[in-house]
């Protein structure tokens, strides 16, 4: 059974991000779906994953600006305004109305704060178009040759061990990775200043051993993307808008790969 939503704060295990190497992503007994409340990230033992990267952030243009973020008084009348603006620009892609409401509305779910997640995913659609579109943004993220083309980006979570972190999963001729839509927070050492950075994990297709769907046996709308290398480190995927299709996609490059290989 996977962790929901509904599991008491004080049971979830608190993350660390480990500036010198990489930071432990994933809770190796399944995906963890909600941070505890009022906690700070804070130092424990993980162990290395080389497939994480920190992606240092400028202060000035990361952190929170003039007393944080604006915030619609109605967290419904916000959820109801992205479902409307988002769900246009994805419908125009092929979607059906009925499946991308559905998967918007678990989408929004799955963050810690269904509002905050609507703004952000309003925020980073105007980034998409003021940065050039999602090949150009997954280029300068993780420094792509010009051989290494994008095949498709999809908004979801990472599952982290303090909770799911929104961003975008990249599919690419020679990777699959994942970039969170904003820099986070973290404090490097105890008593140190705040320091921002993106969270990242880049796979190279030849070191992915598996990408395998599933879903929550209790809350069958909970659907994930396990990812496995080679080396059985794990990343696990969620709140995808276009689920099937990543599936799809995932495997297809996985396999098609593979075969290249053999």
């Amino acid at each position: 059974m996977y962790p929901s939503k509904d599991m008491a704060n004080d049971s979830l295990d608190v993350g660390e991000w480990k500036n010198e190497q990489s930071w432990e992503m994933a809770n190796r007994n399944g995906p963890v779906m909600q941070a505890p409340a009022g906690r700070t990230w804070s130092p424990m033992a993980t162990e290395a994953n080389p497939y994480a990267m920190p992606a240092p952030a400028q202060k000035s243009t990361c952190a929170p600006r003039g007393g944080g973020a604006h915030r619609p008084n109605s967290t419904k009348e916000t959820v109801k305004n992205a479902l409307s603006l988002w769900g246009r620009k994805v419908g125009e892609a092929g979607r059906k109305a009925e499946d991308l409401s559905r998967n918007t509305w678990q989408h929004l779910r799955t963050a810690p704060s269904m509002t905050e997640a609507a703004v952000g995913r309003i925020a980073q659609g105007t980034k998409v178009l003021a940065e050039g579109g999602h090949e150009r943004i997954f280029r300068q993220a993780f420094s792509a040759p010009p051989d290494e083309q994008l095949r498709k980006s999809y908004a979801c979570y990472l599952s982290t061990s303090a909770g799911p972190v929104m961003g975008v999963m990249y599919l690419s001729t020679a990777r699959v990775a994942f970039c969170s839509d904003t820099p986070l927070s973290y404090e490097a050492h105890a008593g140190d200043n705040t320091e921002w950075s993106y969270y990242k994990v880049a796979i190279p297709l030849h070191r992915l051993r598996a990408a395998i769907p599933s879903a929550s046996k209790v809350k069958p709308a909970e659907k994930f993307i396990q990812l496995v290398s080679v080396e059985n480190h794990e990343f696990w995927l969620m709140g995808f808008v276009n689920y099937s299709s990543a599936v799809v996609h995932l495997q297809e490059a996985l396999s098609g790969f593979h075969n290249l290989q053999a």
